[in-house]
């Protein structure tokens, strides 16, 4: 039966969902949407490396998950709200939850935007103007080298939101100026994406996107899949129907289809980190 809810464009290259879906997939694959953490604190803790705060997340020794992910780590990299956004928080903790050690580096040195933008005061040009890529790059580099480095991680998957999505394309890119790079990346509704930063993808890519979003609107869209396909790598596009942009961080749970898209953006993120790590592709 077809979900009322949801209308998905799945642009997978080099794979066949049907086919995909007729192969035998052990237990640890599994993965539900009832996972997504939607209220209450958040359960990991914020730790200093080199001068910049990190939330962390920890699987459960316990989770049937956990064992085959051992060595793998998602960096989470935030919407504009940064580590102190409840909703950031539980993501987090939903990825620790599905088995993988989770770390949200804070990308902006205390002083995020306002959970309302348009609160007096606060000006979105002058706070995206000191968030270059200049200064965020390194950041992202920085706790890529804490997980590979530091905690002896040997995979790594970047899950970007908004904000955080640019950094997502930015950091599975070939030749580019950062020293580090993540091996499989999930992009929520990207913001200030541009077209060579979507052309120098070199990894695994998948994008969630909004319905309605300005930043990522259909005609950006479109051509966001013609140069994932000229890339040559794997990718996915799922479009989720009656959401805004912002709809996999801060959807509003009480429409249903912006909580439906929540949820299966999240198990999109899970299932394509599972593809690479765990299941070789497949």
């Amino acid at each position: 039966m077809r979900f009322p809810v949801l209308s998905a464009l799945i642009l997978l290259s080099g794979v066949s969902s049907s086919a995909a879906d007729k192969k035998d997939k052990p237990s640890s694959y599994s993965i539900e949407r009832t996972l997504v953490k939607e209220t209450g604190d958040g359960s990991g803790k914020e730790f200093v490396h080199n001068n910049v705060t990190y939330y962390i997340a920890k699987p459960s020794p316990a989770n049937p998950r956990t064992k085959a992910r051992s060595d793998i780590a998602v960096l989470y990299l935030t919407d504009v709200y940064g580590l102190p956004l409840p909703e950031n928080q539980r993501l987090m903790d939903s990825f620790a939850m599905a088995g993988y050690l989770t770390v949200g580096p804070d990308l902006f040195q205390g002083v995020p935007a306002p959970n309302d933008i348009n609160t007096p005061g606060f000006n979105t040009s002058v706070f995206l103007a000191k968030h270059t890529p200049e200064v965020t790059d390194p950041i992202v580099a920085s706790a890529i080298g804490y997980l590979r480095d530091k905690l002896k991680v040997k995979k790594v998957a970047v899950a970007g939101y908004c904000y955080g999505g640019k950094y997502a394309f930015r950091f599975v890119a070939g030749g580019g100026a950062q020293q580090a790079i993540a091996d499989v990346a999930f992009s929520a509704h990207p913001s200030l994406l541009t077209e060579s930063e979507i052309s120098a993808v070199s990894k695994p890519m998948a994008v969630a996107a909004a319905e309605t979003d300005s930043l990522l609107n259909v005609t950006a869209r479109s051509n966001m899949e013609v140069l994932l396909k000229e890339t040559g790598q794997r990718y996915q596009v799922n479009l989720y129907s009656g959401t805004p942009h912002g709809f996999a961080v801060r959807a509003n749970l009480s429409d249903p289809q912006q909580k439906y898209g929540k949820e299966e953006s999240f198990v999109q993120a899970v299932r394509w980190f599972d593809t690479f790590f765990i299941t070789n592709g497949v």
